[in-house]
């Protein structure tokens, strides 16, 4: 899978020689602007799960999904500046490690709600960034999210594994239509 959008990538950038850059539009704006808003507030609750959760792999897990966050984020913001974009007032601070036996339980996400939180987060990162592929006119700005998606999707594709190991994804209802064999029967 990697190798196609890596093929897809190289391409696209492969296009960039030479291509004239137009100012960036509201579309590619707005969807840049998004993805960085929603990268910065990630990365509080990242901080905020590192300090909750003992499952080794799910902290691991949490560790990457951040370590790749601000990397994504500096690239963001790099860009946008470069473009003139005025950028968010994200105001996240990073988290001050705390015992994660000092979280009352009434406030202390399962290691369950942790990785199905950060599943979510991912899919609405993948479906916000395949959209805004199809929307972008410049090839740079398509380069970027389809550059970012590849990493969301390598990262996510090792979280669903550790989820299903784990018992801790949440799958819909099955949908078996009337007269089809039931599972198990």
């Amino acid at each position: 899978m990697a190798g196609i959008f890596e093929s897809i990538i190289s391409v696209m950038k492969e296009n960039l020689d030479g291509e004239p850059k137009p100012p960036l539009h509201v579309g590619e704006v707005m969807a840049l602007w998004t993805l960085y808003t929603m990268y910065e507030e990630a990365k509080s609750f990242y901080g905020v799960f590192l300090n909750i959760t003992t499952d080794l792999q799910l902290k691991h897990s949490v560790e990457t999904a951040k370590k790749d966050t601000e990397k994504a984020v500096n690239l963001l913001k790099e860009f946008l500046k470069a473009e003139g974009v005025p950028l968010p007032n994200a105001g996240q601070q990073d988290k001050p490690d705390s015992n994660p036996s000092a979280v009352p339980p009434g406030v202390r996400f399962t290691d369950d709600e942790i990785a199905n939180f950060i599943g979510v987060k991912t899919a609405a990162y993948i479906s916000m960034m395949a959209a805004a592929i199809a929307q972008s006119i410049r090839t740079d700005v398509a380069a970027i999210f389809a550059s970012h998606m590849m990493e969301v999707i390598k990262y996510d594709a090792a979280l669903k594994s550790m989820m299903i190991k784990k018992g801790w994804l949440k799958v819909p209802p099955y949908y078996l239509p009337t007269g089809s064999p039931r599972p198990g029967s």
